[in-house]
């Protein structure tokens, strides 16, 4: 008797064992957008693009100086990246040559994922 207490015992206490806390817990928060290289020609022509998608570019996201997230864009230039809410830094390393990402700095609100598009200077002059 003692033996199937115990069982039915353990088989309580289990499922509260296998929640995460909330320090594992993943962000509900973040940002997502397209991010576009401009200029794409040293001499921009009316009624011709000046800038076009930035496929698969590595972004990198820094808050306090450390880097917290990498996230790479898809094959049309589009990203999507959870975060703790926040304001962060955003570099792409490729592209350090011109004047960088614009926005440089992003904030993250709590409980949503909002669209920031990204545009990256490519140093053509």
């Amino acid at each position: 008797m003692a033996l199937t207490l115990l069982t039915v015992s353990l088989l309580a206490v289990s499922p509260l064992a296998a929640t995460p806390s909330a320090a594992t817990t993943p962000p509900k928060a973040g940002l997502r957008g397209l991010v576009t290289l401009s200029p794409i020609r040293p001499v921009c022509i009316e009624g011709q693009p000046c800038s076009k998608p930035a496929p698969n570019v590595l972004l990198v996201f820094r808050r306090t100086g450390r880097v917290v997230a990498r996230v790479t864009t898809g094959a049309k230039g589009w990203y999507r990246v959870l975060l703790r809410p926040g304001i962060y830094t955003v570099v792409a390393p490729r592209y350090l040559h011109g004047s960088g990402v614009t926005p440089s700095t992003v904030r993250v609100r709590s409980g949503r994922v909002a669209r920031v598009d990204l545009e990256i200077d490519t140093g053509i002059q």
